[in-house]
This record gives C-alpha cells, structure tokens and sequence, in this order.
C-alpha cells in the first residue's frame, strides 16, 4: 500500500471504530434503563469498572500499551455514564490541582467536576447529597498519609463509603511569572514542599516556603503575587500563565499519590478487593496486639496502618487499616464481628477493587 492507501484505510478505520462506540453506548444506555427498573440507583460501579480494564488488557496483542486503551476506554465509559446520568464529583480545586487530575484521570471528561475549598468539603457535598462523588488524597510514596483526610473519617455524618481508589504519579513543577534567581517565595501544600526538600534546598535555598491550601491555590498565588513562584501540576501553569521553571523536581522519581473515591455505598465483590476500616482500643497493654491476632487468626492480610490522634484524649489514638478482602467475604466479616467485641470503636469505611494498574 502506498500512502494514500494507508489513509484511506485509517478513514475507513475510524468510520467503523466510532459506529462501534456508539452500539457500546447505546448498550450502557440499555444496562442503565435495566438498572433503574430493578431500583439500583448507582450508576458508577467500580467493580464492574474493573472488569472492563481486565479485559481490555487480556485482549490487547500490542502494538498500543494497555495504559493507553486503558484512556480511550475511560473517555468512552465517561462519555456512556454521562448518557444515562451527568455524574457530579466533588475534589480539592481550584481548578488545575492533582486532585483534579485525579478526578479527570478516574472519571474522564464527560462528568460534572466540583471544586471546593478543602477536604472536608469533599466530604460534606457527599454526604449531603450535593455530588454523586468525591474524591480525596489519602497517602503519597514521599509523604506518607494525608492527615486532613484521615481526620475527616473520624469526624465524617452521613453515608460516606470509600467505592474506589487509584494511584496517580505526581510530577511537581517549579512555575512563576518571573526567573528563578528573582523568586523570594515558594507557595505549595506542606506535603508537597517534604516531596521536593532536596531540589528546594539545592535551587531556592534564598526563598521562603509558604503553605496553602492546595497546590493550585499556590499556582493562583504566583500568578497574582509579583517575584513569587508555586509547585504544581503542569496543567496549573497553562491555566494560570505561568511559566515552568524547572519540571519534576520531586525528590523521588517514582512519586505517587493514592486518592479514594467516596461515595454513599461500597462496591460490589470483585474477589480482589480492600477494605478501609478504622478502630479504637482502650488504653491498656496488648490491646492492639489482642485485635491484629485476631485479623491474624481470620488469615486477613493488613495492607496499611495509620495512627492517628484522638481527638479528646490525650496520647490515645484510633488506627486506620487497609485489609485484603471485603467486607462480604466469610472470613472478614468473622474477623470484623469478633474485633468489635475488643474495640471500643470499629468502623467500616468501604470496600473496593483494588485499583487496575497498567504496563
């Protein structure tokens, strides 16, 4: 084939791949119009989500990666849920934030995004019932946990479930309107300044740090602020007209944040599964060995743990677990009803698949 031949066949291609999206389309259209008779009001369901992503990567011989089917399917998806509901989802704005990113890399294009003015935040429209979905920051790779998050799960009203979690490679950028050797202030989130520490100390040691609230909050700063700078998305510095100084200047190359997706009921079992729980012992020695033998006994395998502060009772905390399994399996809903009896507090926070990751 010469190369006009090779077009034409792309045409024709393309021609047969989008009457092809639109039966998938108006196949989701037809699951939703089922869903809605049989009263299941959820329109997002994570672990059918993840089926979708499995088989994708099962059935690609190359030569795309899986990573980028796994976007084209995303979109697609976006755009069907879309057909049968437009989808609110709540994230930490302003606009151009990584929980923006997130938000976009885990509900595509097509969904209504809401941005508000702290976690908390996230968590209120949720639970009122003002988005379908929220999404937060739990843990990064260089930080270590998100305490605000943390801290509204002990403070959370209403049916607020963790449906789904996602990990998302942070890349920070050094943007301002002005040169590097001109800049007197650095404004980022106090967890990105730790992510960076080595390339701040070596670059701008001259410039003082100043937390705020979110990553595109400094980005809005620098904007506005003259001989000023912030460390944030790249998709911040186009929004905000900045320039990037310097690119990926966090400390660790292989920088993640895990974020959840909160909602108002867990997903479904997909056989790999987590579940989020949170507990409190009483102040007394072999408490908190007394409940881990008990996960131990039950074969549930802890995949985190996080201390956190209680919040009346000075040097008593809560625990915050990441388990194997879900809340439905035998052998965890056995560990789960036993730890009750030895907990003072035992929640559960959500089940969900474990996020899809791709080549």
């Amino acid at each position: 084939m010469d190369l006009e031949d090779l077009r034409k066949r792309i045409d024709e291609i393309d021609a047969r791949l989008v009457a092809l999206m639109n039966e998938r389309a108006r196949c989701a259209v037809e699951v939703g119009k089922i869903k809605r008779e049989t009263g299941e009001a959820s329109v997002y369901q994570p672990a059918r989500e993840r089926d979708v992503f499995e088989h994708i990567i099962e059935a690609n011989d190359g030569p795309l990666p899986d990573h980028t089917l796994m976007a084209i399917w995303k979109e697609m998806m976006s755009g069907s849920l879309s057909l049968e509901k437009s989808l609110k989802v709540a994230y930490l704005g302003p606009e151009g934030s990584f929980s923006h990113l997130a938000a976009l890399e885990k509900f595509g294009h097509s969904v209504e995004l809401l941005a508000v003015r702290d976690i908390s935040s996230v968590f209120d429209q949720v639970a009122r019932a003002a988005t379908d979905y929220g999404i937060v920051p739990v843990e990064n790779t260089t930080g270590g946990a998100v305490r605000d998050t943390m801290e509204c799960f002990l403070w959370v009203h209403g049916p607020v479930k963790v449906c789904a979690e996602m990990a998302l490679p942070i890349h920070e950028n050094l943007l301002s309107k002005t040169t590097l050797d001109r800049v007197t202030k650095v404004y980022s989130k106090p967890q990105v300044f730790d992510q960076c520490r080595q390339w701040l100390t070596e670059n701008v040691s001259h410039a003082d740090l100043v937390a705020v609230g979110s990553t595109a909050e400094a980005a809005l700063l620098a904007s506005r602020v003259e001989a000023t700078a912030a460390i944030a998305s790249e998709m911040a510095a186009g929004i905000y007209n900045l320039e990037i100084l310097a690119s990926a200047i966090e400390d660790n190359p292989q920088n993640q944040t895990r974020f959840l997706v909160l909602g108002r009921e867990s997903a479904g079992r997909t056989g790999r599964d987590k579940t989020c729980i949170l507990f409190s012992v009483s102040h007394e020695a072999g408490a908190l060995v007394e409940i881990l033998d008990i996960f131990r006994r039950h074969a549930m395998n802890m995949t985190k743990i996080e201390s956190h502060p209680f919040p009346t009772k000075t040097w008593e905390y809560y625990f915050f677990v990441d388990i194997e399994g879900h809340a439905d399996d035998e052998n965890v809903k056995a560990a789960l009803a036993e730890a009750r009896g030895h907990c003072r507090q035992l929640e559960i926070l959500g089940s969900f698949p474990v996020a899809v990751t791709a080549e």
